[in-house]
Order: C-alpha cells, then structure tokens, then sequence
C-alpha cells in the first residue's frame, strides 16, 4: 500500500537555527525505505499551537501518517502528546507500549518515553522520540501495524 506521509521535526533549537535537525531527514529515509512517499515536512517549536497547524496543514495535503520526532520526553517544553491529544479523535495505546517496551531492551531510559499513537482525521500521527535513532528504531517496532491502521482510517467517513 502506498502510504502519504508527513514529518514534523519538533524542537525550540532547531527551529531557532542553533543546531541542524537529524530527525526529520532520519525519519524521511526510514519511510522511503518502507516505500511510502513523503510529501511533507515541517519544523516547529516546541509549542502546541505550532504542532497542532503543523499536522493539520500536513493532513491537508493529504498525508495519511504523520511522524512527528521531539517533544515526547518530560522536559517541561516536551509538549508533542499534550497536543496531539487536544487535536485527536482517539489515541491508540498498543503503539506506544511497543515502542516503550522495545526501547527498554536497548536503554533503561525508554520507561520516561511518551511516544504514542493517535488519530486525526483520517490520519495516524506517530509521536517518536528527539533523538534520530531512537525515532527510527521506535518507527521499526510498529511499522508492521501502519498500513492495515492507515487503511483502515481511510474508510473513516470524513466527520469524524
């Protein structure tokens, strides 16, 4: 199944040009590598107005998954599931789990993580890890369920 998707990179310093974002181009060769099309992607602050506009013009264009990197850890700035939440119809738990379970086999850190799953629209949003490796292996652990999710949402009547 060809799959839409969008990348937002979500940090106050690279936003602000202090350091060049990795996480992004990191994810966009990981989903090229899954044969989906990226056809978007943003930086945005750590802000949940910003992150909010960010997936809803990336919905817009039609993206059906949406990987967001940053903003998962519990920094006071890390906001990224706060607003997804505000925005979503439903959140989808077994993702982040899996991510968490998993990442506990490689760093004993992963139990702070609060990546998750979530639906917008007729979109999956992925909330990953700031850092590029951990974003990608967190990707690899649920990449499997993406597409029958992403199916499934597209018969989702518009409404919703």
């Amino acid at each position: 199944m060809q799959i839409d998707v969008g990348i937002i990179t979500i940090s106050d310093r690279a936003s602000r040009g202090q350091y060049d974002d990795l996480g992004g181009p990191a994810l966009k060769q990981a989903a090229l590598g899954y044969g989906w099309r990226v056809v978007a992607d943003a930086l945005v602050p750590d802000e949940k107005r910003e992150i909010q506009r960010a997936i809803r013009q990336q919905l817009e264009l039609g993206c059906q998954l949406i990987l967001t990197t940053g903003g998962t850890g519990v920094a006071i700035r890390d906001v990224t599931p706060e607003a997804v939440r505000e925005i979503a119809v439903r959140e989808l738990p077994g993702f982040g789990e899996v991510m968490r379970a998993e990442s506990m086999k490689i760093t004993k850190n992963a139990i702070l993580s609060r990546a998750l799953a979530a639906v917008v629209g007729k979109g999956l949003i992925l909330c990953l890890p700031g850092k590029p490796s951990g974003a990608v292996e967190c990707l690899s652990f649920v990449v499997g369920a993406v597409p029958h999710c992403v199916e499934v949402l597209q018969e989702v009547p518009t409404s919703c």
